[in-house]
């Protein structure tokens, strides 16, 4: 058997050259709607699904294929598939394999939108929902051990970097015959391969780390191709579809995804280090912390412990308002895995969509601000935060 090539050249080399047409060392962006057979037969087959090929822009393209076939070989997956966006990726997920009368159970700290479809949509649909404490364990494969159709897990979660055991909970799963999805979107394929721990398929906002420049939205989903065709025909009639210049922005951004989470991960780890011996940062959540509740689990199962942090300041949102404006390395933006550092609190960010009261009840302050580390001078991050927290010393 041919030996795997390492993650980091696999983002340059993956599922690029059958897709190269003209001699170019590009995969191209094809905007076509639809695709000509002047054979009959073989137009048929394909539309069968018996031979390869494209027929209409909504189901397949081949941008599109190059760019699933570079996420399947990162996670190690049989099958990918690829969505309009990150959101699309979990609800067309969820709502292939959940019929009325099931059961779902995941954890309290996903991801805004994902937990307002727990909250909201499924249950309209006649889901029952099991939202357990993120990092109880023992309620969480007691929760799966009453029976489920489907367990998801966001880990790290997005915003307080909660970290979740992946091998552990799909052991529960597969006693149950649960489908395990994972969101890996913080970790990356660089950082944490969920299929290699247990889970069924793993999902990512490729919007973030994964395009890496904050010019492309796209969602991934990989895992065994049997479930991948499942989410996959849901999606071709759905209609969910990426653009082919989306996509292409994509193979391009992941062409650097290696060395761009390598220097996340150098910044985050120091900005986080930093910022827990700072008077004016009452707590930070960051997994490569050796305080950090899950630091165990994250070191067995990432390889590093990722671009994104956060922190909560003494003096609530009145400190936060005062900060971020004088941060000058820094977008403040609802985005994050981007070459350039990108800040904001949860109100505004990942659970723009919950209540004060809902955010209380997530353990999320309104004093928390994400900051997701990009690619500059770890010193000029450190002079930046510095100069912006002294305000809080003249008020």
């Amino acid at each position: 058997m041919k030996k795997r090539a390492e993650l980091s050249t696999e983002t340059v080399w993956a599922g690029e050259k059958d897709y190269r047409v003209h001699g170019a060392s590009q995969v191209p962006v094809i905007n076509s709607v639809a695709y000509e057979y002047e054979d009959l037969d073989r137009w048929y087959d394909v539309a069968k699904g018996r031979a390869e090929g494209h027929i209409y822009g909504r189901n397949t393209n081949p941008t599109l294929a190059s760019f699933e076939d570079k996420i399947r070989q990162l996670e190690g997956a049989e099958a990918a598939t690829s969505f309009s966006t990150g959101m699309a990726a979990i609800s067309n997920t969820l709502y292939t394999f959940l019929r009325p009368g099931d059961r779902v159970v995941s954890i309290k700290d996903t991801y805004g939108g994902t937990n307002r479809i727990f909250s909201d949509f499924l249950p309209n649909l006649n889901i029952e929902v099991s939202l357990c404490e993120t990092g109880d364990h023992e309620v969480l494969e007691e929760a799966i051990r009453k029976g489920c159709q489907l367990v998801h897990l966001e880990t790290p979660t997005n915003p307080t970097l909660k970290i979740t055991d992946i091998e552990r909970i799909a052991k529960v799963a597969k006693e149950m015959d649960a489908i395990l999805v994972v969101d890996n979107t913080f970790a990356t394929p660089m950082l944490q391969n969920p299929l290699e721990l247990g889970a069924d398929l793993v999902i990512h906002s490729a919007t973030k780390f994964l395009g890496g420049h904050a010019d492309a939205l796209g969602g991934t989903l990989a895992g065994s191709k049997e479930l991948v065709d499942q989410v996959f025909h849901y999606r071709e009639i759905n209609g969910a579809t990426m653009d082919p210049h989306g996509a292409y922005l994509m193979i391009r951004g992941m062409k650097t995804l290696d060395l761009r989470v390598q220097k996340q991960c150098d910044n985050a780890e120091k900005v986080a280090e930093y910022l827990s011996s700072h008077p004016a940062v009452s707590s930070v959540f960051y997994p490569g912390l050796k305080n950090h509740p899950n630091h165990d689990i994250a070191k067995r199962q990432m390889r590093r412990y990722g671009g994104v942090l956060s922190f909560s300041l003494h003096g609530g949102m009145a400190a936060v308002k005062k900060v971020l404006p004088r941060l000058e390395f820094a977008n403040r933006a609802a985005n994050l895995g981007a070459v350039e550092t990108t800040v904001g609190p949860a109100n505004t960010t990942s659970h723009v969509e919950s209540t004060p009261e809902e955010l209380e009840a997530l353990g999320i302050p309104d004093s928390l601000v994400r900051y997701s580390a990009g690619i500059e001078s770890f010193e000029d991050l450190k002079t930046d935060l510095e100069n912006a927290l002294k305000v809080l010393d003249e008020s």
